[in-house]
């Protein structure tokens, strides 16, 4: 089964759909997002679709990784405000706002950091605002030659939402997320991979093949491992050193339970490859 790209996407399972195709393959779980004629700028519709996904990859015991990628030359220009992504026209009473980026936005990027799976960005293009936080917030980071990242927010009078305040200092630093942020100006992807934004950069054809390598890589992978992995490192960002150290010995008791820990020791008592099944 072809896996799903920017250039050869899954039929929609139904019409309502259409606007985030899906399919699963070789233990990978492909998000594409699909409104090339808006660049990909995110909806209601699709933000819900896309945590529904990451929560159904957490749950399937057969998804072991998670791409997220886009169709067109868009990887996501942002929240789409006409479209049922920002705000309305009706009267706004305080609260609003603050409930609206919780339970979108923010809940959107949490999805990300909080699935069970590792998750990879494959970014074909622009990534704008949320759309940047969407990518950031994965685990891993594949960008195209021609993907740009703008913190776009300072350009329409906005502060930052979608968690960018809290993804960009722990990814870069302080300094370098108030210039990203106070000035807005698009970074290329050679110079966000030279920033630690981006892990690999690679030419644009090239992109599809690069994240279903890395993906089905991460997919014969010991997943139990790597989930708890995962947690350890996005929360260690937050805990003091006995925090993250008890968390640890936490994460390893459980795991020594597990399969994959099994077949890992006793593969390397008999020297040979392990086989994990991701549990």
């Amino acid at each position: 089964m072809p896996h799903p790209s920017p250039a050869d996407s899954p039929q929609p399972e139904n019409p309502l759909d259409s606007l985030v195709l899906h399919a699963t393959d070789n233990g990978v779980s492909w998000i594409t997002l699909n409104r090339p004629e808006a660049m990909n700028a995110v909806t209601w519709d699709q933000r819900e679709r896309v945590i529904a996904l990451l929560a159904a990859a957490s749950a399937d015991p057969d998804v072991r990784a998670v791409v997220i990628t886009a169709t067109g030359k868009g990887f996501c220009a942002g929240a789409d405000l006409r479209g049922g992504g920002g705000t309305d026209d009706g009267e706004r009473v305080v609260g609003d706002v603050a409930r609206m980026i919780r339970l979108g936005a923010q809940r959107l990027i949490t999805a990300v950091q909080d699935c069970e799976k590792p998750v990879i960005a494959a970014v074909n293009g622009t990534a704008a605002g949320i759309g940047a936080h969407l990518a950031l917030a994965c685990d891993l980071v594949l960008a195209a030659e021609s993907a740009r990242f703008i913190e776009v927010f300072v350009r329409r009078g906005l502060v930052p939402d979608g968690g960018g305040a809290y993804l960009l200092p722990r990814l870069i630093g302080p300094q370098r997320a108030k210039e990203l942020m106070f000035f807005g100006d698009a970074l290329p992807a050679a110079d966000a991979e030279r920033l630690g934004l981006v892990n690999r950069v690679v030419p644009d054809d090239e992109l599809p093949k690069v994240a279903k390598e890395w993906s089905e890589r991460l997919a014969t992978g010991p997943t139990r491992a790597l989930a708890m992995t995962k947690s350890l490192i996005n929360t260690s960002l937050d805990s003091d050193r006995s925090t993250a150290f008890a968390a640890e010995a936490t994460a390893q008791e459980l795991n020594m339970g597990t399969h994959d820990a099994n077949e890992g020791v006793a593969s390397f008592v008999e020297r040979r490859r392990p086989e994990f099944r991701g549990r």
